[in-house]
């Protein structure tokens, strides 16, 4: 094995971080791989200035500039977005602009064999993490990315604790399903969970500033250009807390939750997957004609037609590469808006029961448990219990497969 010794370009963009900045440089000064830069892009709308209830907010990030710049034991490169007149200015803001221009930044002086480690102001690791990215990248050299592990920490808050318990259960069910049919796009795009060597970054052109979901889009992207790792031996550990900076994601998802309402989401039916993975198994016939899919009604909607094979076989060079550019086609964003559109095509009251059954089917708890379970009723700890039973599960797959190919 040839000496691999990348610098770890840390990007981080910080919104009202002053309470988590000081615990995530703690993290950052315990590494035992020293060859890292950070670089943090402070921001916020420059018209917050303005708005007195915002204005909390700018004088928040004006303290984490003042706090970084005291720091001398390790590189910090600021992007100041914050003060008045250099912060978001119209429609070009969030944190999707805030990772461009931080990877953007990084890439001007980075080798294309050095790696990009996004990360988040609330986000703790392990002293072995970034060792642990290194070794990822040197045993798998072709990986275009990696999509970490992660686990929130409970916090002690019986609300906090609750939402965030069933938002990773959903997003863990989510996953093992995906990665029990082979979807090749069977990872959980979470932002402070991506790392990438920075020729992968050029080789993409980049990141979209999606106002949110800019981590899912980002990683599909990826994916779509080559290998992506699911496995490393270190995770991240995420913080669970009701925020509402962004339209869609932990907080969001915690804030909504928090009232009740999970219908952005549900326990998606088992058998909807199974349905994807029917489509799946017909891509190498679909290779040498057009032949009816379980999913033409919901193609035919989406994309004004049943057959979007033809265009596909006519321009592909062999199975193989036809096959590659149908899980391109119906990639992981088709699969989300099918299990959506599937979901709201038939009346279902209860996640319950699919959770239970799916519950059951991985040994995760005792019987008499299972049938007084409720999301409302049952303890944290019987959350907390089904969400560890998950990731276990989820993570003895993942560190079989190692790494996502088509």
């Amino acid at each position: 094995m040839t000496e691999y010794n990348p610098t770890l370009f840390v990007a981080l963009p910080a919104l009202a971080e002053l309470d988590y900045i000081a615990g995530f440089i703690d993290c950052l000064r315990s590494q035992t791989y020293r060859k890292f830069e950070l670089t943090v892009c402070v921001n916020q709308p420059d018209e917050w200035w303005d708005n007195a209830e915002k204005v909390p907010v700018c004088e928040n990030n004006l303290k984490t500039i003042l706090f970084l710049k005291k720091i001398k034991d390790i590189k910090i490169d600021i992007i100041d977005k914050s003060s008045r007149g250099e912060g978001w200015k119209e429609k070009k803001s969030g944190v999707g602009w805030a990772r461009k221009i931080l990877m953007n930044k990084i890439v001007l002086n980075a080798k294309n064999d050095d790696l990009i480690v996004s990360l988040d102001a609330d986000t703790t690791f392990s002293p072995g993490y970034f060792q642990s990215l290194v070794d990822s990248f040197k045993y798998h050299p072709k990986a275009v990315a990696a999509a970490i592990p992660y686990y929130h920490k409970l916090t002690g808050d019986e609300a906090a604790d609750r939402a965030i318990l069933r938002y990773e259960i959903y997003l863990r069910y989510y996953d093992l399903n995906m990665l029990q049919i082979g979807s090749p796009y069977a990872f959980t795009a979470i932002g402070s969970a991506i790392v990438l060597p920075v020729k992968s970054y050029k080789a993409i052109g980049g990141i979209t500033p999606h106002k949110s979901g800019e981590d899912f889009y980002f990683l599909q992207k990826l994916r779509k250009y080559g290998n992506v790792i699911i496995w490393n031996n270190e995770k991240v550990y995420p913080a669970a807390r009701f925020s509402d900076r962004v339209d869609f994601g932990t907080g969001p998802a915690m804030i909504k939750g928090r009232e009740g309402d999970w219908s952005s989401y549900p326990v998606y039916p088992q058998h909807y997957f199974g349905v994807i993975k029917k489509l799946f198994d017909l891509f190498p016939s679909l290779f040498e004609k057009s032949v009816p899919t379980p999913l033409d009604d919901f193609i035919e909607e989406k994309f004004g037609t049943a057959d979007i094979w033809t265009p596909l076989r006519n321009n592909s060079t062999g199975k193989g590469n036809f096959i590659k550019a149908c899980h391109h086609k119906f990639d992981a964003l088709r699969t989300f808006q099918f299990l959506k559109w599937k979901y709201s095509k038939e009346t279902i009251n209860d996640d319950k029961p699919e959770l239970i059954k799916f519950i059951s089917q991985l040994n995760i708890l005792n019987e008499n448990v299972l049938n007084k379970f409720t999301f409302s009723s049952s303890s944290v700890e019987i959350l907390d219990d089904i969400r560890n039973g998950l990731m276990r599960n989820e993570t003895e797959i993942q560190r079989k497969i190692k790494v996502l190919c088509f």
